[in-house]
């Protein structure tokens, strides 16, 4: 939401120019193809006026005569540095932002660039140059790496080794910098034909609709101004050609019409004269009338035939309709020719003969007269498209960006990817949080452990090696609720030892970090606050840390007696806590497994047991390494320890099964490090079943 209501504000504004025109369809012209074209139900001349707009020939003048092929972008501060300058209003027309804390190379707002000419080489095209302003109209373009392409002043030409160019106004503080591409035309042209919107408003109506969208607003105005002039420029000269080709066509028919008129009035005064015959009866005059009527028709489109051959070929609809038309008015002739073949040989002769030079007279009248039309069309100025909107933009209300729409849809984006990252962290984190699903894995929960943040905090110490020497949760917050779950999980224990083969209790995990050394260290110091013997053997001779947290060495420890370089009574050490004594796990040994399995751990086992009420084995993890299945053996008591949020299900039930597989009886789990969630009621929620109850004066 933040990163959409920043970009709403700060984006540039995009203005849409708009402008109308109007497509008149083509007057009939001599030949009669607008009457052909409507007949067979063409498209509207829109559809071939949208194309022609947006065609090379008119956008590229276009872009020549604006120079629309250089983009010239100022150099403002990040990010902020556009916005700040669209805000600055000048005292003066000409004025210029003073820089902000000395950035002079940044534009602040006023700033403006013209340049009326440039020409690169073709290694230069679409490669950004800077120019950089200097003193007094004085300015130099670089190119990327810094190369001095052009130094000049306002006004003047600069032309050296194929780089030319000219800036007609220069407007910045000294210092200050600008973005310089030329374009490839083409590219540009490509650009500006998917800018350009052009529809026709309406169904055959023959409005034009031209819309174009920028930054620059006069910059949209001026562009669409100039691609609408040149459109109908164009259109007019094409116009204007048209009548030409069409004029040329009849003033070669012309002559060839006039001499057989000519000669069909002789032939009839010769004959009159002759045959002392000057009239036909009334009849025939009617039949006469008729005939001449469709014998201009047909001399007509025998002249479109005959344009036609120069335009398109047989298979032309239009051609073919042409030819339809030309076939049904002979067959009409032909019946009316022979109602003639009754008449008198004097008047079948006259009738033939007037019928010349009526037909003659009617087709050299026709076409005089659209030669004088096609004159006038050929020296006008005006076609078929007029202009009624020139291009205007309304800057109250620029159609982008849409700051509503955008801070939405981004707000629903950041609220999606909210809801994907918590999926993807849940799909990633399978590890359990209630004791129920541990539970229904067959595996009794025996305590669930709320996480301490005193614990956490004293870790920390320890991890900065800022800690005390010695730390037990349940000697220095004995009222703590993680070590209130401790004392109920010694009161479940006390029942579940009752019926084992000896009173060792083994404590392992499925992985590391789930707390294991933490539950065994607390658990043996409130069976020995409540009078009890306890020992606590740190069996992890790879990674045990119980002698840190007890501030003792870990020289004399496990590994020692087993290898028969210390005595047992040398290897335990008292704690704080009366009846609580513990073996450290020694030096590190190369073969950790092999020292567990000799028969020399299970008669330390065999000794110490006789001498504490109860013996708590702290083995490594069972997943990484062997040890607690070798432990497990000679244990009575088998717990796991698994950590909220950390172990998945698929993990304590290959526990399981590991122990299984070695003949081992898991009684239960341990739920440690449980943390309270607004979502988790029961075991999770240990605010709801747990309470603070100690005197007032503890």
């Amino acid at each position: 939401m933040v990163a959409g209501a920043a970009y709403a504000v700060l984006s540039a504004p995009v203005y849409r120019a708009n402008a109308l025109v109007q497509v008149e369809a083509k007057k009939n012209d001599m030949l009669g193809f607008s009457n052909i074209s409507t007949m067979l139900g063409q498209e509207s001349p829109s559809v071939t006026e949208i194309e022609l707009i947006k065609s090379r020939s008119v956008l590229g003048k276009a872009i020549d005569n604006l120079n629309l092929d250089v983009e010239v972008e100022p150099n403002y501060f990040p990010v902020i540095g556009e916005f700040i300058s669209r805000r600055f209003e000048p005292d003066q027309p000409q004025d210029v932002a003073a820089p902000w804390y000395g950035f002079s190379s940044f534009t602040w707002g006023g700033e403006e660039l013209g340049i009326s000419e440039l020409q690169v080489p073709n290694a230069l095209l679409g490669e950004p140059m800077t120019l950089i302003a200097g003193e007094n109209g004085a300015y130099s373009m670089l190119d990327e790496d810094g190369n001095t392409l052009a130094r000049s002043t306002v006004g003047e030409d600069f032309d050296q080794d194929g780089f030319k160019v000219r800036v007609k106004t220069l407007r910045a503080n000294p210092g200050a910098k600008f973005t310089v591409t030329r374009q490839p035309r083409m590219a540009t042209i490509i650009e500006y034909q998917k800018a350009l919107d052009v529809f026709e408003r309406g169904k055959d109506s023959g409005i034009l609709s031209l819309a174009l969208e920028d930054v620059d607003a006069d910059r949209s105005i001026r562009t669409l101004n100039e691609i609408i002039k040149l459109y109908v420029r164009q259109n007019i000269d094409r116009t204007s050609a048209e009548a030409a080709a069409s004029l040329d066509f009849l003033k070669e028919q012309l002559p060839q019409v006039k001499r057989d008129l000519e000669k069909a009035e002789k032939a009839l005064n010769e004959y009159q004269i002759h045959s002392k015959s000057i009239d036909i009866s009334l009849e025939t005059k009617a039949i006469l009338d008729q005939i001449v009527a469709l014998d201009s028709s047909i001399s007509t489109l025998k002249l479109q035939r005959a344009e036609m051959d120069r335009k398109f070929t047989g298979q032309h609809p239009a051609y073919r309709a042409l030819m339809t038309q030309l076939a049904e008015l002979t067959s009409k002739q032909s019946s009316l020719v022979k109602k003639v073949e009754g008449l008198p040989a004097t008047q079948k002769e006259l009738f033939s003969l007037t019928r010349d030079v009526q037909v003659g007279n009617e087709i050299y009248t026709q076409l005089l007269n659209k030669s004088q039309e096609l004159d006038v069309m050929r020296a006008g100025t005006v076609g078929n498209v007029h202009l009624i909107d020139e291009a205007d933009v309304d800057e109250s209300k620029p159609v982008k960006p849409q700051k509503a729409l955008i801070v939405l849809m981004m707000t629903l984006l950041g609220g999606y990817f909210a809801i994907a990252m918590v999926l993807v962290r849940k799909a990633l984190n399978r590890g359990l949080e209630t004791p129920e699903a541990i539970e229904q894995l067959g595996l009794p929960v025996y305590a669930s452990i709320p996480y301490s943040t005193l614990q956490k905090s004293e870790d920390d110490k320890r991890a900065r090696g800022r800690a005390n020497s010695v730390h037990l949760l349940a000697l220095d917050h004995p009222t703590d609720l993680a070590i209130e779950a401790v004392r109920s999980l010694r009161t479940s224990l006390h029942f579940a030892t009752l019926e084992a083969k000896n009173n060792r209790l083994m404590i392992s995990g499925p992985s590391p970090a789930v707390g294991k050394t933490f539950v065994s260290v607390n658990l043996a110091a409130v069976i020995a606050q409540a009078g009890r013997r306890v020992l606590l053997v740190d069996v992890d001779m790879r990674k045990g840390y119980l002698h840190k947290m007890l501030g003792t060495s870990s020289e004399n420890g496990l590994s020692d007696v087993l290898s028969r370089q210390c005595s047992l009574d040398k290897a335990i050490h008292q704690t704080a806590i009366n009846g609580f004594d513990f073996i450290s796990r020694g030096r590190i040994p190369p073969n950790p497994s092999e020292l567990l399995m000799k028969a020399n751990f299970s008669e330390l086992l065999d000794e110490v047991s006789g001498s504490y009420d109860l013996v708590i084995l702290d083995t490594p993890p069972l997943l990484a390494v062997t040890d607690a299945a070798i432990v497990g053996r000679l244990s009575g008591t088998n717990l796991i320890v698994t950590r909220f949020g950390l172990n998945p299900a698929r993990e304590i039930e290959l526990t399981m099964r590991r122990f299984a597989q070695n003949g081992i009886e898991l009684k239960g789990a341990i739920f440690n490090g449980v943390e309270k969630r607004a979502s988790a009621y029961g075991y999770g929620d240990y605010g709801y079943y747990h309470y603070e109850y100690k005197s007032d004066n503890a």
